[in-house]
Formats: C-alpha cells, sequence, structure tokens
C-alpha cells in the first residue's frame, strides 16, 4: 500500500518558520552595512508589521532604482513565498543569489521555495551542499536531513530516502509520524525487516495504530507470512474499524485463502464506510459467485467498473455471469479485456478458449489454448498491490507534524 504524500502541505508550518528565521539573518547582514535608505525602512517596517502586499510594493520601487540590489529581491523572494507563489519566490532568490551568493540564509530560502513549489530534485540539490556544511547534530542538519528524506519520498525515490528517513527519525525518538513514513518508505523499497523493526517502534509510541498494523500486514504478506499478516490485519480492524482500507486489505486477503464468507463480511464493511470502494465491490461480487450467490453480483460488478474500467477480477467475473446468461459475444468482450488488463494470467485466455469452443471458432479458441499453455498461472497479487489500486482513486495521506521540531 502505498499512499501517494503531499509533500507541500507536510512543511507548510515547519518551512514557514525557517523561512522566517532566515529572512530575519538576511536583514540583520544588511543592516551591518549600515543602509539606511528611507525606501528600505519603509518596506522594512511594512513587513515586520505584517502588512504583506504594502511591504512587497515597497520593496519593488526600491528595487526600480536599485535593479542589482540582492537585500530587495531576498524580501521580495520572501513575500512572494508567504503568498505561495513559489515561482515568482524562485525567481527574486536566484536574482539575489546572482549578485549576493553569500548571502546568509538565502540558499535555505531558495530550497524552502523549491521543496513546497513542488521541484523537488531541484530542492534536493540546493539542500545537500546547505548538509554537507551544517554543523552535525545541529537543528540545521537535522531539518536538512529531514527535508531531504521528504523529497526523495515525494520523488518515489524510496530507497534513496531511506538513509535520511532513518536518521531523521533517530534524530526525533518521539515523532510517530516520521516513522509511519519511515515504515512506508521502507515497504516501498521492498525492504520488509525494516517495515517490522520500525512497526515495533512505533508500538512503543502507540500501541493501537491501524496503520501501523496495516503495514506490518503488507510486509508480513510480501514475505510469504499469509497468516502473520490475516492477524495483522485482525489487529488493525480491532484498532480502528473505520481506518480506509482495513476491512478491504482483511478480506483479501481472506479471498486468497478461499474464505469468502468471511472475506464478503470484511468487503461488505468496508463499503459501509467507503461506499464507493470500486475494489471491495468487484471482490465482495466474487465472493457471492464464489458462494452460489451470483443474482447479487452483477450490479456490484457494473458499480464497481463504473468507479474503475481497469478491474481485471471485474471484468472476469462479468465475462462469467454473461457465459451464462448465454450473451456469448459481450462474453467474449469481458474476457478479452481482462486478459488486457492482466496480460501474465491465464484464466482470463483459458476461459475465452472455452468459450470460442462452445461457439464452433476452433482456430479462435485453439489459439487462446496455446495461450493459456504458454502462461504461467500468476501468481496472486500482494496485498500491498491491492491496496495501492484501492489508494490511488482516493485522497493523499496527510503527514502533517512528521518533522522534528525546532530546537
Amino acid at each position: 500500500m502505498q499512499m501517494e504524500i503531499d509533500v507541500t502541505s507536510l512543511l507548510k508550518r515547519e518551512c514557514a518558520r525557517a523561512v522566517i528565521v532566515a529572512c530575519l539573518t538576511v536583514s540583520s547582514f544588511c543592516q551591518t552595512k549600515g543602509v539606511a535608505d528611507d525606501q528600505r525602512q519603509k518596506a522594512m517596517a511594512r513587513e515586520q508589521q505584517g502588512q504583506i502586499l504594502e511591504a512587497e510594493s515597497a520593496w519593488k520601487v526600491l528595487l526600480q532604482t536599485h535593479p542589482g540590489d540582492a537585500e530587495a529581491c531576498a524580501h521580495i523572494g520572501f513575500l512572494e513565498s508567504r503568498q505561495e507563489h513559489y515561482k515568482e519566490a524562485i525567481s527574486f532568490y536566484r536574482k539575489a543569489l546572482a549578485v549576493n551568493p553569500g548571502m546568509p540564509g538565502l540558499r535555505l530560502n531558495l530550497g524552502l521555495a523549491l521543496f513546497k513549489g513542488g521541484e523537488l530534485k531541484e530542492a534536493i540539490e540546493v539542500f545537500t551542499p546547505l548538509l554537507k556544511s551544517a554543523p552535525p547534530s545541529s537543528p540545521d542538519a537535522k531539518r536538512l536531513t529531514a527535508l531531504i528524506g521528504l523529497s526523495h519520498y515525494g520523488l518515489g525515490e524510496y530507497a534513496a530516502a531511506l538513509p535520511y528517513l532513518k536518521k531523521a527519525a533517530a534524530d526525533d525518538p518521539q515523532n510517530l509520524q516520521f516513522r509511519m513514513l519511515l515504515a512506508r518508505s521502507c515497504l516501498s523499497a521492498k525492504q520488509y525487516q525494516c517495515v517490522l523493526d520500525t512497526y515495533h517502534e512505533i508500538l512503543l509510541l502507540n500501541a493501537e495504530s491501524a496503520e501501523a498494523d496495516m503495514l506490518a500486514g503488507e510486509a508480513l504478506d510480501e514475505m510469504k507470512n499469509t497468516v502473520g499478516a490475516i492477524e495483522q490485519f485482525r489487529a488493525a480492524v480491532k484498532a480502528d474499524p473505520r481506518e480506509p482500507n482495513v476491512h478491504f486489505g482483511l478480506g483479501y486477503l481472506l479471498w486468497t485463502q478461499n474464505q469468502f464468507d468471511e472475506a464478503a463480511r470484511e468487503f461488505e464493511a468496508e463499503l459501509v464506510n467507503v461506499p464507493d470502494h470500486a475494489q471491495a465491490l468487484a471482490f465482495l461480487a466474487d465472493s457471492y459467485m464464489q458462494t452460489n450467490r451470483s443474482e447479487k453480483a452483477m450490479p456490484l460488478i457494473e458499480k464497481a467498473l463504473k468507479i474503475d474500467p481497469d478491474i481485471e477480477r471485474a471484468h472476469l467475473d462479468l465475462g462469467i455471469l454473461y457465459v451464462d446468461a448465454e450473451r456469448q459475444e459481450e462474453a467474449v468482450r469481458e474476457f478479452q479485456a481482462a486478459a488486457k488488463l492482466a496480460p501474465t494470467d491465464a484464466n482470463p485466455h483459458w476461459r475465452l478458449a472455452r468459450l470460442y469452443q462452445s461457439m464452433g471458432k476452433k482456430e479462435e479458441a485453439a489459439a487462446e489454448f496455446q495461450k493459456t499453455s504458454n502462461l504461467h498461472k500468476a501468481e496472486q497479487e500482494s496485498i500491498a498491490a491491492k491496496l495501492k489500486a484501492a489508494q490511488e482513486k482516493g485522497k493523499p495521506a496527510d503527514y502533517s507534524g512528521a518533522l522534528p521540531a525546532d530546537k
């Protein structure tokens, strides 16, 4: 299960504080140069009073008469960032750097604007040399470590993110959210023992975390420990029966073990929480078909495919229902759709071959039987793959507060 992370919202509060601190450093730097221009003082006063638009206007007036003024560019960049105009902020920060590359705090501000603007690769390029020059174990080093880890995570570079996220989590032992993020990174990087180790750390901070139980369950499933995975998902259901995907995850694991009655109850529970859960609809329909309740399956499959037309199981089961209803051409269409969505699964080809055979299409049947024999039966998808597919239809997770607090 891989949730999309909203890296912009993640650091909004913490980054804002860092920008303010850096901006004050810029101000101090310029004041030490003894600049007493009236327009500069006017701009500074309005900025300190929180009059963002008025302050920006005043700095721009100064910039008109002093186009190469690095301080004015830096302050305009800061004010643009405060308004979440990150593209404009980046432009002004770069102009300030071109004039005065040694201005204190300016590179950090540029990196934060790049980060919050979603330009994560560029942010890493800025943060990395800053981290190298920061004193080890200093607040700046800790924050930069977290920023680089989150940037790699946001880019889907989970293996690259891990050393930074591990260090960030170690730097803030009480930060539960960072450990959740680390566990997700370990899972995405296929480092399953890392998931379980982090899970035990999470339990010390929160003994009843449904999300942590689910992550451990996913890791155990990937390690082929289905019994352990089911136990973890049962624990997750007990911890929070309204956690998104918790009933679906348990239901799917039970479904893979042919425990269709219990699986159906879990899919039904998921649909109470999330009525438009396409995967739960599709697998509930299949569970009904497996337990001789096919009459209840058709409307569920049709609803599932309306929400998400790319569910192979739904197309396969719809084809089976069409065969039973002697709607052969429609069944062909559904089996072909299933085969296209799961090209390594022999089941759609086998069913299509039998259907062609019953229709007297010997050549087509022979071709599908040949494809069936050429294909190894596809292994059951992991719970992680199924949960990821389900979550892609939902909202990204909110990991606000994951960063260590300012020291």
